[in-house]
C-alpha cells in the first residue's frame, strides 16, 4: 500500500491559503514576511525526489497547471504521475494527468502496486476530505511563524485521531519542519 502524504506550508494559526500567490490579502506570505533560509526547504526537495505520484484538486490543478510544467525546478513533479480528484475536469493538459471522481478512486490508487508516495499538493479541501475519510498516512508541515486569522485551513475540525511526531527542525527564520504520522 502507497502512503499518501499531505505536505503544506501552514502559519501558526492553521491557515494554508495562498502561501505563494493567489487570492488571500496577504498572499505570498511564505516569501513575505519570512526571510528565505535555503535548508528550511529541504523537506520539499526530498518529497519531488521520493514520490511516485501528485494528487490534488480541482483549484490547486487550475493554479498549477500553467505554471509549474515551465518551472525547472519542479522537473521530477511534471514528468510524474499527477491525479486530480474533480467531478468537472474532463480533459487536463497537464502531461500524465488522470481525473479520479471518488475518494473511493484515491483508495484505490493508495492500494496499487505503484512505487513512491502519494504526495497532495495545496488543496484544502481535499486534504479535509482525505482525512475525514482516514486515507491520510503522514503529514510534511512547514510552519511558518505567521497569523493571517483568516483564509482556508488545513483542518476543519472533522478530523479524528492522533498524529504521533517523527521529525522535526526549527530554523533560524523560525521556520518549523513537522512531519507527522496519523496513528491508527
Amino acid at each position: 500500500m502507497r502512503t499518501l502524504i499531505v505536505t503544506e506550508f501552514i502559519t501558526l494559526d492553521g491557515v494554508v491559503d495562498s502561501p505563494g500567490g493567489g487570492e488571500h490579502p496577504r498572499a505570498g506570505w511564505t516569501f513575505k514576511e519570512v526571510p528565505f533560509v535555503e535548508e528550511a526547504y529541504e523537506l520539499k526537495g526530498r518529497e519531488q525526489t521520493e514520490a511516485g505520484a501528485m494528487l490534488i484538486g480541482r483549484v490547486s490543478y487550475d493554479e498549477f497547471a500553467p505554471v509549474w510544467p515551465k518551472m525547472d525546478e519542479f522537473a521530477e513533479y511534471n514528468a510524474m504521475p499527477k491525479y486530480v480528484v474533480s467531478s468537472t475536469l474532463a480533459d487536463p493538459e497537464w502531461n500524465n494527468t488522470t481525473v479520479l471522481r471518488s475518494l473511493d478512486e484515491v483508495a484505490s490508487l493508495k492500494e496499487s502496486d505503484e512505487a513512491g508516495t502519494i504526495l497532495v499538493h495545496g488543496s484544502p479541501t481535499l486534504a479535509q476530505g482525505l482525512a475525514a475519510a482516514g486515507l491520510v498516512d503522514r503529514y510534511h508541515l512547514l510552519q511558518f511563524p505567521v497569523v493571517l486569522g483568516e483564509g482556508k485551513r488545513l483542518f476543519n475540525g472533522r478530523e479524528a485521531g492522533r498524529l504521533q511526531l517523527t521529525e522535526y527542525a526549527t530554523y533560524s527564520n523560525g521556520v518549523q519542519k513537522l512531519v507527522y504520522d496519523v496513528v491508527r
